[in-house]
């Protein structure tokens, strides 16, 4: 397994809600960034990035050919008018190794590009292609979906959004959320329902809540 793709590798088993709960909401790509199709699988594998100006899409189809396989290709786009690919360029992707796009744009062909199971990432669908007039840096830092990422850091992306594990805190993240799902996976449901209700009757407590009823119910005017 090459260095690339085995640096993603770690996080294959850890779900994006894992990951959240400890980089907080900053490394989370907005809502609009969603699987394209459903039952995709969770990909993870370093961040391959290229920005993408208004209607143009030159650099995402210059990247297919230069990308590592194991890379995740983050598109920084500028709007969601134009495709910034299609099913020929997705299957070229996946043929040469390619582990997924994240887009913060939108693309074509989806039902070409459902069959073979690529998996991608992104605002939605269009059939209007984009130009490739436009030459920009690859592998410099983009903003998608609200989240700056940098070339190598590390992407997981599931049903239930896109995460961005910056490069420097691989290992440090990595530990933590290991520990965090053997943690959970220890714990039955009657002992984190317990654990749940005094929590939240402890924050309820604190803040002057009342049951319904009591003594120290504010009472209603009618």
């Amino acid at each position: 397994m090459s260095d690339i793709t085995e640096s993603g590798h770690g996080f294959r088993d850890i779900p994006t809600t894992t990951l959240a709960d400890l980089l907080g909401r900053g490394q989370v790509m907005d809502i609009g960034i969603r699987p394209l199709w459903s039952g995709a699988p969770r990909v993870t594998g370093p961040a391959f990035t290229v920005r993408c100006p208004r209607g143009d899409n030159l650099m995402l189809h210059a990247a297919v050919h230069r990308a590592q396989p194991g890379s995740v290709i983050v598109v920084e786009s500028g709007d969601v008018d134009y495709a910034l690919a299609g099913g020929n360029v997705c299957a070229v992707a996946q043929r040469r190794g390619v582990a997924a796009f994240v887009a913060d744009g939108v693309i074509r062909d989806l039902a070409e590009v459902r069959e073979m199971g690529f998996p991608v990432f992104a605002r939605g669908v269009i059939p209007i292609p984009g130009a490739k007039d436009v030459v920009e840096p690859l592998n410099a830092e983009v903003r998608c979906g609200g989240v700056r990422v940098s070339p190598g850091d590390i992407v997981v992306a599931d049903e239930e959004g896109v995460v961005v594990v910056p490069a420097v805190r691989r290992e440090e993240v990595l530990a933590a959320a290991r520990k965090k799902l053997a943690k959970e996976a220890a714990e039955t449901l009657d002992a984190w329902e317990e654990a749940h209700r005094a929590k939240i009757d402890a924050l309820l407590a604190e803040r002057g809540f009342a049951e319904p009823g009591s003594s120290d119910a504010p009472s209603v005017s009618r």
